[in-house]
């Protein structure tokens, strides 16, 4: 590998390591914005958002696709299913940290490729390997320890982890890039939620401007914390290997577990970890068993090219099981699913020559 690349990956992972670090410490932020309620923080989320990822697009100058976007009455349809299931996620996430459930809702993001394999199963008809499918038993086993641990389904991470699976889902049908898509999804968020505003403000009700300035610049960084993790995340999404931000993934929720027990003191009975033990047992056969296909795969590979005679170039192994099996390797690796706002692969990607490449792996 030359000194170029070597730096280049580096760089990868720093971003990596900024995105996903930001995702998992995200908890802190929220509760600054009270006394603002959790709808309010929402709608100011959507509306900054799309005033910085707007200008994100101005700076790199990449407006051609909305024109056709605009032509295709089905993708815009989708990208507003997309925009109402992350107003969901966005909106309950807000709310579980502000309202004392951090563990609760680090657990959904946990659960997260769970779900999205059961999607692709119940959807796209996919066809699981039997790891994965102990997999998903352990999860689903998990999901009743928890419930007899809280007295409760533990709807909140449930309601998490399908809509953000969900958007996930919707997303690849969308096929948009992802600071296109994000800026969609937020056009479509932007007039009700600046609706909802107007409506709080003419009620007397409004925290913005009202709790003095310090909290109106803090409403307003709302955008700022959706939009900057992102440009970590689509420097370092074209820096270094699938697998490798696939692993890195999992250190949202793992900071946000830490967080909810060692910071914001929430309780952790025997019976909630045995539940949160058991779904990072799932967690671990799916990367044991997507490590090992991929390391299977990559030999076939090697040995028919060489039988052949031809030139190897360099792949990534994880792009192997992707070629094999499109969406059940993302879902295996859960790559695709970005912690807390949304799961972009193309985030902030450096102008190229050919097409554009899309968001959905």
């Amino acid at each position: 590998m030359t000194e170029k690349s070597d730096g280049e990956r580096r760089t990868g992972l720093l971003n990596g390591f900024a995105a996903y670090g930001m995702w998992g410490l995200v908890p802190l932020f929220w509760p600054l914005l009270q006394p603002a309620g959790a709808v309010e923080i929402l709608a100011h989320r959507m509306i900054w958002s799309l005033l910085f990822v707007g200008a994100a697009l101005l700076l790199i100058r990449r407006w051609a696709w909305l024109g056709e976007l605009l032509r295709q009455p089905r993708r815009l349809a989708l990208v507003t299913v997309a925009a109402a299931v992350i107003t969901v996620n966005w909106g309950v996430y807000i709310w579980s940290v502000n309202s004392g459930h951090v563990v609760e809702a680090s657990l959904g993001y946990f659960i997260n490729p769970l779900v999205t394999i059961a999607l692709g199963v119940l959807v796209l008809k996919e066809r699981l390997r039997p790891a994965q499918w102990a997999a998903v038993g352990v999860g689903f086993a998990a999901v009743l320890v928890l419930t007899i641990g809280y007295g409760r389904p533990p709807w909140i991470s449930l309601c998490l982890a399908f809509s953000f699976a969900t958007y996930g889902l919707v997303k690849k049908k969308v096929n948009l890039g992802g600071v296109e898509s994000l800026a969609a999804e937020t056009a479509v968020q932007f007039l009700p939620a600046l609706g909802y505003l107007l409506w709080l403000g003419n009620r007397g009700e409004s925290t913005f401007g009202a709790e003095g300035a310090g909290h109106a610049v803090l409403l307003a960084a709302t955008g700022l914390v959706t939009a900057l993790p992102m440009v970590c995340f689509g420097a370092a999404a074209i820096r270094v290997p699938l697998s490798t931000m696939g692993l890195l993934q999992y250190l949202a929720p793992v900071f946000q577990f830490l967080l909810g027990i060692l910071y914001f003191k929430e309780a952790m009975p025997p019976e909630r970890w045995a539940g949160f033990a058991l779904v990072w047992l799932a967690l671990m056969v799916l990367t044991w068993d997507a490590l090992r296909t991929a390391r299977v795969l990559a030999t076939e590979r090697a040995r028919a090219a060489a039988a052949a005679g031809a030139a190897m170039s360099p792949v990534d192994p994880v792009d192997l099981v992707v070629a094999a099996n499109p969406a059940g390797a993302v879902n295996t690796v859960n790559t695709v699913n970005a912690v807390n706002t949304v799961n972009i692969v193309d985030a902030v990607e450096a102008p190229k020559a050919g097409p554009e490449r899309s968001s959905a792996r």
